[in-house]
């Protein structure tokens, strides 16, 4: 089954820097479009970026030219480098398979100083 384990968050100052990786497992990673959301506390989920399987990459206008979505097909991992970091970034953030509901446990980035 579709196994999606996110890392690399956590307590940041702002203008600071994350990188989060997502390892994933039980498909054929290569083969799928890819994105990151995140979940802000008391708030619905929110799209962050997304990848296809030719890299061609998409952003929200809110993260745009702080944030960079990349893969390696090699490692069947998805990753986040968060830049310039601001208080509103602060949420947990998942990975998901796109076209699917499945994501996983998320990783807390927090914000603050």
């Amino acid at each position: 089954q579709v196994q999606l384990v996110e890392s690399g968050g956590g307590l940041v100052q702002p203008g600071g820097s994350l990188r989060l990786s997502c390892a994933a497992s039980g498909f054929t990673f290569s083969s799928y479009a890819m994105s990151w959301v995140r979940q802000a506390p008391g708030k619905g989920l929110e799209w962050v970026s997304a990848i296809n399987t030719d890299g061609r990459t998409s952003y929200a206008d809110s993260v745009k030219g702080r944030f960079t979505i990349s893969r390696d097909n090699a490692k069947n991992t998805l990753y986040l480098q968060m830049n310039s970091l601001k208080p509103e970034d602060t949420a947990v953030y998942y990975c998901t398979k796109v076209g699917s509901s499945a994501k996983g446990q998320g990783t807390q980035v927090t914000v603050s100083s």
